[in-house]
């Protein structure tokens, strides 16, 4: 996967618009839903730190973190080693953490999975 590949399925999410952050090309609905963090890893948003960290320690070669995002709920994911239904359920569910209610009453199905009670 690529930066273009990152590009399509983002913009294909309900009134996401591309623009530059940090000079690398992000994605919004008012509030991030994911940018470029350098040539080969995304940033997306995940439920909680929980979330983030588990990724991180499950699945080293794809996700990771850094000091600057401790503490947060975005991880980045390796371009190189997501496959493209892995990045657009990641991109449908940061969209979810960063719109707002109204959106998300709209368009549930891109929120994440509803857990078993």
């Amino acid at each position: 996967m690529d930066l273009d590949d990152a590009r399509r399925a983002a913009l294909a999410l309900p009134e996401v618009t591309e623009r530059q952050s940090w000079g690398q090309p992000a994605w919004f609905h008012r509030n991030l839903v994911a940018r470029m963090w350098d040539e080969g890893r995304l940033t997306v948003r995940v439920e909680d730190d929980g979330e983030r960290l588990a990724l991180v320690e499950q699945e080293p070669a794809l996700y990771s973190t850094t000091d600057h995002h401790a503490g947060t709920n975005l991880v980045l994911i390796a371009m190189d080693v997501v496959d493209v239904e892995t990045l657009r359920a990641h991109l449908a569910e940061s969209w979810w953490w960063a719109a707002p209610p109204v959106l998300r009453r709209r368009y549930p199905h891109l929120g994440p999975p509803a857990e078993d009670s």
